[in-house]
Parts: structure tokens; sequence; C-alpha cells
């Protein structure tokens, strides 16, 4: 490698120790530098890790809790003890807290943390192949933002708890989010349920309805 290379958002990955740098070699070889930011109540307290993975093997690792380069493995040794020698090197690791983690949580803040999308709340029935009637009730819970997410199931005002089967929350590819939360149940005239959304894009719970309507009463004798 010669000299430093630049990384997206100012965090540069240091050069390998001369002596220790990979010789060519015919086959297919695959060396990743990870950064990760980790933030604590906004940017209040951060946490800058930069990881060095060969062949899926993680070699060395610097994180800014520690202040310096750790090897992991034995490959990783002669790099670690090369890169925490370098003081320029690690002036500008302990640095990217600010330069890096801080600078782009900043950047991206205004569409990522912040960034609200209100969740649809659909309602459908549900049978099984072999059965006649209805055996669940699926709640479909789409187009929100973030992730996180709390669906409940009720029955005659009643929490269910015990037959509840959820999907994972499954990612849209448009920065958007779904699950499908089932309840297995055979719905009987007269029967209420609702299925409640809790969102952080929603000032209060969305709840949407379902039932079979009870029978019409008889009409009065003349």
């Amino acid at each position: 490698l010669g000299g430093e290379r630049q990384r997206g958002g100012g965090s540069t990955v240091p050069p390998c120790p001369p002596t220790t740098c990979l010789p060519a070699q015919t086959g297919y070889f695959q060396e990743m530098v990870k950064a990760e930011c980790h933030f604590l109540n906004g940017t209040e307290r951060v946490r800058f890790v930069v990881r060095d993975i060969y062949n899926r093997q993680q070699d060395v690792h610097f994180d800014s809790d520690v202040g310096y380069y750790v090897a992991d493995t034995p490959l990783g040794e002669p790099d670690a003890k090369y890169w925490n020698s370098q003081t320029d090197i690690l002036e500008q690791r302990r640095a990217e807290v600010d330069t890096y983690c801080r600078h782009n949580y900043g950047v991206g803040t205004p569409f990522t943390v912040e960034r609200r999308v209100q969740p649809k709340v659909r309602v459908s029935p549900m049978q099984s192949s072999s059965l006649p009637q209805t055996d669940r009730l699926v709640c479909y819970v789409t187009g929100f933002y973030p992730a996180e997410i709390e669906v409940k199931w009720f029955k005659n005002g009643q929490e269910e708890t015990e037959r509840v089967v959820s999907t994972d929350v499954i990612q849209n590819g448009d920065w958007t989010y779904q699950v499908l939360v089932m309840l297995e149940t055979a719905p009987q005239r007269g029967d209420t349920y609702a299925c409640q959304v809790e969102h952080v894009s929603l000032q209060h719970p969305v709840t949407q309805h379902w039932g079979k309507a009870p029978p019409c009463p008889a009409p009065w004798g003349g």
C-alpha cells in the first residue's frame, strides 16, 4: 500500500508496516477496513472503532476508549506495533471521534436520526388451505421509519399474547420498513378485533379494527 488510502467522511486507512505487507500471491484475498461510530445520547458520548479484517478474520483494531491499536491475531501483531509507534497515526485516530463521528452525525442527522415516516396499517383475514373458515388475522404494518415498532392484537378489548406470530422487521429498500403480525383465531359473530401500532412517528397509537357483525335481531311481529 503506497501511502494512506482515503475513506469516506474523512477517515483514512494507515499504510501497512513496510516489513509486514503481504507479498503478491495468486488467488483471491480480501482486506477490509471497517470504521464504526457508536453514539450514546446523541453525541454526548462517542466511541470510534476501526477494524482491520483479512479474509473475514479481524486481525487488529483501534478503539478510542482504549486509545491505541490492539492485535487480535498473530498476523495483526506487527501492524499494531507499527501503528502504535506512529504518533501522527494515533493522534489522527483519537481525533476522529470528532472529525469523523461527530462530524458525520451532524451531516446525517436530518435524514437518519430525525427522519420519521408514519406506518400504514391494514387488517385482513386468512385461512389455511385445509380449512373452509378463517383461522387467522393478519395485521400488515408497512412504510414506516425508523425500524423500531410495537404491534399488539386485542380481542374483545383484551390483549392477545399467546397466539401471536410476527415476522422480522423487513427492509423495503427505500428507507422504510414493514412487518406482518398474525393472530391465530377463529372469529365468531360478535367478536371484535383490533391491531394497535405504536411508533415514534405517531403522536398516539394507531388502531385498525376488524370484526364480524352480530346477527340482526328478528323484526317485531305485528
